[in-house]
């Protein structure tokens, strides 16, 4: 696409700007998977700790909003998010969830119940 004085622009359907994902129909979709790739970028450096029954839970709290749950946030304040993120992100943070504990998803253990061990809120009410 030429810009009238001998520059090109590349026209784009996604873009990274300051970190988050715009897209051109304006949809989250983009900025969700990849907050969510991101947080699962780090939950891999602190997943010892995460999991590790002789920290406390109130650390292990801290440790997952600070800085996974943080990293996964951000930049929600301006997603017109739909139901299909919000489910993308529940399954994200209950699959993290759930590795914390070390509960596997065929253990009868309810969502609630693990969040309620550890005392972590659901993202989207965070997000909200």
């Amino acid at each position: 696409m030429g810009t009238g004085d001998g520059a090109s622009l590349e026209l784009v359907d996604v873009l990274c700007y300051l970190g988050d994902m715009l897209s051109v129909d304006g949809d989250a979709d983009a900025a969700v998977k990849a907050r969510v790739r991101k947080g699962w970028n780090k939950f891999p450096q602190v997943v010892l700790l995460l999991s590790n029954k002789d920290v406390s839970v109130l650390m292990t709290r801290k440790l997952h909003a600070s800085y996974v749950n943080s990293y996964v946030r951000h930049g929600s304040e301006t997603w017109p998010a739909k139901k299909e993120n919000e489910l993308t992100l529940q399954r994200a943070e209950m699959r993290m969830i759930r590795w914390m504990c070390g509960i596997k998803i065929t253990d009868k253990f309810s969502s609630s119940e693990l969040r309620e061990r550890l005392g972590i809120c659901y993202i989207i009410t965070v997000i909200q």
